[in-house]
């Protein structure tokens, strides 16, 4: 890409500020590798990123930072709008956040009703505290708020009642499904009943149709990519990470995105400027991998740019499907060929496990830097995470799980 290409154009781009977090997720073992708080992400570091329209803070757990207000006041100065994605846990440093911006969105992890969800995340009262997270925001006046739900075999059953939870609040809901990459710290996640997600992703598609809202119209297109997804197909859209989107880690590397297997560095911003590091042929060879990547992921940090550049094609779907909703006529995940192969035997379910990302024999990649492996020796992650949660007056995550892993 020459430096002339990217003149004057805004970017959406991606913070993860931690890598430390409180939960226990069953689909993440990002808890178990977090990052040294020396090391994270520097507001001088923020300073250097580019203009964007969009920008993502995540993690790890964002609040458990305790200078993250300072970080949105600077990405404020660069950027248009930002969203927080967040356990909920740290109510008071959330509600404290969001009184000095009011504009600004949190998505609260919420991974189905009250016993699911504090099954999935294994954090202190989970459901409850971010629930009422959610609740107290509303009552404050904060309109970008909402749920956010990785669907998986546990929790589908679930989604569209708590799709229904959100909607009498009049709150946001964002959806996803299982993603195997260094990010997560996983490789074995893998949706096993895909006709039963795959109806529950239907039933919340239709919902979704039937409401007068547009952004709910283009979500539904979106749930029908995950559907798409859980099958092991190629993406309904283009993937142009790393050319408009980006994401950047807390040591300051640069990738494309959190869905590769190994982490993708496009460039370090604590030593590079931000024209030298998108600019440089360490980024062309990661955006020529990108061009050639076979994961197929479907996450709304791809999808959502994606779908904003190649419009008519969502556009044709959603025309299509509210009509069919206005006229009574209701979505069905088997106008996707592979969900009609399935059904009729034609494909088998050993087949569509060897089309997803799941490896039992992979060697697990975490993107932690040198020193924080370092501090991992001899000591569990979730023990140092805990530590220091207490140490900032909070109480430590009491759920412990039975899963071990090598630290690289």
């Amino acid at each position: 890409m020459k430096k002339t290409d990217m003149a004057g154009k805004k970017l959406n781009g991606t913070v993860i500020v931690t890598y430390r977090c409180n939960a226990r997720c069953s689909m993440c073992n990002r808890y178990k590798a977090p990052s040294k708080a020396e090391e994270e992400i520097s507001i001088e570091t923020i300073k250097k990123l580019p203009k964007m329209y969009f920008t993502n803070i995540t993690g790890g757990e964002p609040f458990i930072r305790t200078d993250l207000k300072n970080i949105v006041r600077e990405l404020y100065k660069l950027s248009e709008r930002i969203v927080i994605s967040t356990n909920g846990f740290f109510t008071d440093r959330i509600l404290d956040l969001c009184k000095e911006f009011p504009q600004i969105g949190i998505r609260i992890s919420i991974e189905g009703l009250e016993k699911t969800n504090n099954e999935i995340r294994g954090l202190n009262d989970g459901y409850q505290r971010g629930y009422t997270t959610l609740k107290k925001l509303r009552d404050m006046g904060m309109k970008d708020v909402g749920f956010g739900m990785t669907v998986q075999d546990k929790n589908a059953p679930d989604l569209v009642p708590l799709y229904k939870i959100s909607n009498e609040m009049g709150m946001e809901f964002a959806t996803a499904s299982l993603h195997n990459s260094f990010y997560f710290v996983e490789s074995n996640n893998i949706i096993h009943d895909r006709p039963m997600v795959g109806k529950n992703f239907e039933a919340l598609v239709n919902e979704l149709l039937k409401s007068n809202s547009p952004k709910k119209w283009f979500r539904a297109y979106f749930n029908h990519g995950l559907i798409n997804y859980i099958y092991g197909q190629k993406r309904l859209l283009p993937c142009d990470m790393s050319f408009d989107t980006f994401f950047i880690d807390p040591y300051g590397d640069v990738m494309p995105c959190n869905g590769t297997k190994d982490k993708e560095v496009m460039g370090n911003l604590n030593h590079q400027t931000w024209d030298e590091l998108w600019n440089s042929p360490e980024a062309e060879k990661v955006r020529r991998k990108v061009r050639c990547c076979d994961r197929q992921c479907w996450m709304i940090g791809s999808v959502s740019p994606t779908m904003r550049k190649y419009i008519a094609t969502p556009a044709l779907w959603v025309v299509k499907h509210k009509l069919k909703s206005m006229l009574g006529m209701k979505y069905s995940m088997y106008e996707l060929p592979i969900c009609r192969d399935f059904r009729d035997g034609t494909i088998s379910k050993e087949e569509l496990d060897s089309l997803s990302t799941y490896d039992p024999h992979a060697i697990i990649n975490n993107g932690l830097s040198a020193d924080s492996k370092e501090a991992l020796k001899g000591k569990r992650g979730e023990d140092i995470v805990n530590a220091d949660v207490t140490s900032q007056g909070y109480e430590g995550t009491i759920a412990e799980t039975d899963r071990d892993i090598e630290i690289k």
